[in-house]
């Protein structure tokens, strides 16, 4: 934004300003910002943000068991322009104006709104705490992924029968729930840390230490790796998955429409949610990365190109996953027919007496469509004790829908192991899920360290102990999640302590930047950086339909919660089965406390500003005292917004009486 602000009103004790807006000083240059190296390096950055686990493990599912391809994706489409490219745009668009972090930014708004940087800060460190747990998995398996056979890919012995636990599940099942994990039966069994887990969690925060040590100078450079490896993997996987038997089935029923989905409300709340997530709002990152750019920088265009390219890699991570899921769902199914066909053999060799069978019992070639065919017409009818025939279709397994850690660690890598050289394509999977989650790692690291280094001067002084200690403290506190339980924390923290307030950061960035500070403001803003308007479109979105949108979101997710009480999934040992399990009450109480703790800056940081305010009565002289960044300099952008301990509340602005900035008729423009 300009360095020019409208003139405010004076407050009710008699403070007055003048009718001519305020021209405030440029604040003397502690040093130079850092910037990009170049705009290829940038990209990369918001790519690999925005382009997560998620896009992998949680796309595909939502596609599946919400309408298929035609249908999810339509809807997915709508929400994407509607609200998610809007809502990007305005991040890069702030964060590039203002050339600081999600602090910084909203205090430049006004300083009773800083609680919302706050707020992505706490998100932030939430999210990383268990987003690097993920990527210790990751490192675990591909470790393991470098023996032959595989660990998981048949159950072990105990003398010379197989484990039960195994036998009863399957041996991905059991590799994951009891070697990886060694998981408890519920969140109330602590049990003793995973050592081996503990082990590739310090791994991972090292390795996101040493890529952020020297802020995006470091990671900008990992980027040209981590970004684009996976597209490399998946790419290899797509050619090699098409290839498979099963694969063109697999693909179908992805895509299979089911347009009714469209009137359930929760159809609607999942893609509101998978758009929101995919783009990586609310978390400070997008502020962050495009708080680094020259400011005649192109962000209208980057908002555009990283959605798109966002969305393109959901739909490829989709073919890839619903490819491999339907080979492995066609080999279950025969390996279901043959285990069916000897058991009728069987029958035939005892003193049972069988009609006349209509399927040669002996041809184990049977295709999946003459079995189908004998089994509606006659093995249906062949209920005799101790033989339990079944249907054997590809549709029973496909339908036991998979997301998440069951879908990296379980379904994917059982059918890994039915590929030839399944070594090599295990190691080359994990090693994407951990480029996708470190590219993802470094943008929600950038999320906490720019705005606190903007804002603390002391911390900016002294970035690289910072960083350390940064990732120091997440690794002990990430021990919580190397327990026997530890897994039902990450489900926790992974449901709880990200959406709603995410949401909720959302709402108030929309309101702070469509109302408050004012949409043809903030238009003219960006005509200025790019040095062209930008459609008029897009201040409607920002004013009615984003806000109404994320509004309607968040009272989906607090009805969607206070209707149905909280659950996760655990591992029944003796069931060697998934159940579904009820928190206990001090699980509700934490679950809570995460979704308060994340939210309550934004209360804190008004009710403080308001405080300073009642007690100190000078306006103006904060106003002058409230500088915002320099913006001829393009490519040195200086850290000019005000730092904590560095604004003089006494002279705070009369914000009492701070006006909705007036939204004139259309052509008519504001003074910034």
């Amino acid at each position: 934004m300009s360095s020019e602000k409208p003139s405010l009103p004076g407050d009710e004790l008699g403070v007055e300003t003048e009718a001519s807006s305020v021209t405030v000083p440029e604040a003397p240059l502690d040093a130079g910002r850092d910037g990009w190296d170049s705009k290829v390096e940038y990209f990369l950055a918001q790519v690999g943000f925005s382009v997560g686990l998620g896009n992998v493990w949680r796309f595909p599912y939502l596609c599946h068991q919400n309408g298929g391809g035609q249908s999810f994706l339509l809807l997915y489409v709508l929400l994407m322009v509607l609200v998610g490219v809007p809502l990007f745009f305005l991040e890069l668009a702030a964060g590039q104006s203002i050339r600081q972090g999600s602090i910084g930014v909203w205090r430049h708004i006004s300083p009773k709104l800083v609680g919302i940087g706050y707020s992505s800060c706490v998100v932030c460190f939430f999210v990383a705490l268990y987003y690097n747990v993920i990527i210790g998995w990751s490192i675990f398996y591909l470790m393991n992924s470098f023996k032959n056979p595989l660990p998981w890919e048949q159950c072990p012995k105990e003398g010379n029968t197989t484990v039960p636990e195994c036998s009863a599940s399957s041996a991905t099942s059991y590799f994951w729930f009891r070697k990886a994990l060694d998981v408890s039966d519920s969140i109330e069994e602590t049990g003793e840390f995973n050592p081996v887990i503990t082990g590739c969690l310090a791994a991972a925060w090292l390795i996101v230490c040493l890529a952020m040590y020297k802020g995006i100078k470091s990671s900008g450079k990992v980027m040209y790796f981590s970004s684009i490896f996976p597209y490399v993997v998946l790419l290899c996987f797509l050619i090699r998955g098409l290839m498979l038997d099963g694969a063109a089935e697999g693909v179908k029923y992805m895509i299979y429409p089911r347009l009714e989905l469209w009137r359930d409300v929760q159809v609607w709340r999942q893609a509101a949610t998978q758009v929101f997530f995919a783009l990586g709002l609310g978390f400070g990152s997008v502020i962050a990365y495009s708080s680094y750019n020259p400011r005649n920088n192109n962000c209208h265009r980057d908002a555009i190109t990283v959605a798109t390219i966002n969305f393109l890699t959901s739909v490829l991570a989709s073919l890839v996953v619903f490819a491999v899921l339907g080979f492995r769902a066609k080999t279950i199914a025969k390996n279901c027919i043959t285990r069916n066909l000897k058991l009728v053999v069987d029958m035939g060799s005892s003193s049972i007496t069988l009609p006349p069978l209509l399927i040669n019992v002996t041809d184990m070639s049977v295709s999946l469509q003459q079995y189908a065919h004998w089994y509606s017409n006659q093995g249906n009818q062949l209920n005799i004790a101790g033989y339990n025939l079944t249907s054997c279709t590809m549709e029973e397994v496909m339908q036991k829908g998979v997301e998440g850690t069951g879908l990296a660690f379980i379904a994917f890598t059982e059918a890994m192991t039915r590929f030839p050289a399944s070594p090599f394509w295990s190691a080359l999977f994990f090693l994407m899920l951990l480029n996708l989650g470190l590219s993802t790692m470094f943008g929600t690291m950038a999320g906490i360290l720019t705005p606190l280094t903007d804002t603390f001067t002391k911390l900016r002084k002294h970035k690289l102990c910072f960083t350390v200690c940064s990732c120091v403290l997440g690794f002990v506190i990430g021990l919580l999640f190397t327990q026997r339980c530890g897994n039902y924390f990450v489900v926790m923290f992974d449901d709880y302590s990200a959406t709603l307030p995410l949401i909720i950061v959302v709402v108030f960035q929309t309101w702070s930047v469509a109302w408050v500070y004012g949409a043809d403001r903030f238009l003219a803003d960006i005509r200025q950086m790019l040095g062209r308007p930008v459609s008029v479109v897009y201040k409607y979105l920002w004013k009615y339909v984003c806000l109404l949108a994320m509004l309607g979101l968040l009272g989906a997710s607090l009805l969607n919660m206070t209707i149905i009480r909280p659950q996760y999934t655990a591992w029944n040992r003796d069931k060697a089965a998934e159940v579904k399990l009820a928190y206990p009450t001090w699980a509700l109480v934490v679950l809570s406390s995460l979704i308060i703790i994340s939210v309550l800056p934004v209360p804190v940081g008004y009710l403080n500003a308001r405080l300073r305010q009642r007690f100190n009565q000078s306006a103006l002289g904060a106003e002058a005292s409230y500088a915002p960044c320099s913006t001829t300099d393009m490519d040195c952008a200086p850290l000019s917004t005000p730092l904590v301990g560095d604004v003089d509340y006494s002279t705070a602005l009369a914000e009492e009486n701070y006006r909705l900035h007036p939204q004139g008729q259309e052509g008519e423009e504001s003074t910034v």
